[in-house]
């Protein structure tokens, strides 16, 4: 057995925690927040979090996440269930564009059904399995100062042996797992251990994200994409637990104008513009409009020119790397990443310096795709926001995912590879390979794309905001 320390107590340090504790590590999950979880998933909302910039900003679970968790956490899916959220299901016909007429079901849909619902709620419930979980101790309100080193595993290389709290206290561990999410100073504290500085990459997108949640007896019919680009914004229209849900408008933080997007009845005339997304309005608003701006993409790695800055040491999720919540994809990709951390530990728990390069390893070969991918679509929505906002001519998509997503709103089978993507199941990249999906693409090769009929231009954007 060996010792454990975790910083960060969010959905995916506990959910790592639980991962270990089940594999007979001794796991403390320090939590610099010290509130602990309400009794009762109904007062999951009221939970003050301060710690997690976005606890109250819309989140979403995947296909991916519930795969994993099924996977490596069995009983988290029902215990969400239990909370309130509640199941997604991409495929079924009632929720197909309505231009794909072929709507027989296929071999392996029930797959990609998955379960979502706010994040407070998510996170009791993934507290509460933490709490339940063997070998697993959570403490609340312990601040973590910086690293403390011990001997080294490698030559010339620190390694950690555990923290030091804000209060003086020393907590020694065979690892220390850096779960603190967009906020965390590992490169300071592995810097002050003596380590060389991991490599970093960070860059603000510069979007900039308004949120409204409505409850209601009936949960709206979704009729369009789960994000859909408008123009100069894009909506997002999110399923929550307890008949509740969410409506989004992100753009760029550059055009001033869409400031007025704070005010809820400018707000709220903008949505009644989506045609496909009009309806998610009809229900009770159960709080005012939610800002939120200024969040970076940041990249680290931990291997330096083939070699670990420190041993003992791992960074997991959105404290790895971390990119704008456009998709809603990061507490998937940050369960991924935490059960290719699992796998690794199984096999070289007791090998400080082989368990750093082959995290390394795993974790850009695994999980770094999902992070590039996302990036690369950013910047090429920020640029086709802001070159709309200037009268000036839209840089060229992407033209294979231009194709693909033209080829989707016809073809069952495209369609799914599109799910697919979205709900961090498959790679654009191995997606277009497919046979099926090639040959769609390859009808569409140089034939001019439809436009997008849910542009709203610059002239009529301006009237709704000036109302």
């Amino acid at each position: 057995m060996s010792k454990i320390l975790i910083c960060g107590g969010g959905v995916i340090g506990l959910c790592t925690a639980a991962m270990l504790g089940r594999d007979d590590h001794d796991v403390t999950v320090l939590e610099a927040d010290p509130a602990d979880r309400p009794s009762s998933s109904s007062q999951g909302w009221d939970w003050e979090r301060p710690g997690v910039a976005q606890f109250r900003q819309p989140h979403n679970l995947s296909s991916r996440f519930r795969m994993v968790a099924d996977q490596e956490l069995p009983g988290l899916t029902d215990k969400l269930l239990r909370a309130g959220c509640v199941w997604m299901d991409f495929f079924d016909p009632r929720s197909l564009p309505p231009t794909i007429t072929d709507r027989a079901p296929r071999l392996g849909d029930e797959a990609m059904r998955f379960v979502t619902g706010r994040r407070p709620v998510i996170e009791w419930a993934v507290a509460e399995m933490a709490q339940a979980a063997p070998n697993v101790t959570v403490r609340r309100g312990i601040k973590v100062r910086e690293l403390i080193t011990g001997a080294s595993a490698l030559p010339g290389v620190p390694h950690i042996a555990g923290v030091r709290t804000t209060s003086g206290e020393e907590i020694r561990a065979d690892l220390v797992i850096d779960a603190m999410g967009r906020r965390s100073p590992a490169c300071e504290w592995i810097v002050a251990a003596g380590g060389r500085s991991p490599n970093e990459e960070a860059e603000d997108s510069n979007f900039v994200y308004f949120t409204r949640y409505f409850t209601g007896k009936q949960r709206p019919r979704r009729k369009g994409r789960l994000l859909t680009p408008m123009g100069l914004f894009s909506i997002l229209t999110l399923d929550g637990d307890n008949d509740t849900w969410s409506v989004t408008l992100f753009t760029s933080a550059g055009n001033k104008a869409m400031r007025a997007l704070r005010d809820t009845a400018t707000f709220h005339r903008v949505v009644m513009a989506c045609p496909m997304q009009a309806h998610w309005l009809d229900g009770e608003p159960i709080t005012h409009v939610l800002l939120m701006a200024g969040v970076l993409d940041r990249y680290r790695r931990f291997v330096v020119d083939g070699q670990p800055v420190v041993t003992g040491f791992a960074a997991v999720a959105d404290a790895w790397a971390c990119t704008n919540p456009s998709a809603g994809r990061g507490l998937s990709v940050g369960l991924l990443h935490a059960q290719v951390l699992r796998n690794i530990a199984r096999r070289h728990i007791g090998d400080p310096a082989e368990f750093s390069r082959e995290y390394d390893v795993e974790t850009e070969r695994q999980v770094g795709p999902f992070y590039r991918n996302q990036i690369a679509a950013d910047r090429a929505r920020i640029a086709e926001m802001n070159a709309l906002a200037e009268g000036l001519p839209v840089p060229p998509p992407n033209p294979v995912m231009a194709r693909l997503f033209a080829a989707a709103s016809e073809d069952a089978d495209v369609f799914r590879g599109v799910i697919e993507i979205a709900m961090c199941v498959s790679l654009p990249q191995d997606v277009v390979a497919r046979p099926h999906v090639a040959a769609k693409l390859a009808e569409l090769d140089g034939r001019p794309l439809p436009p997008n009929p849910n542009i709203i231009d610059r002239d009529r954007m301006a009237s709704l905001l000036a109302g």
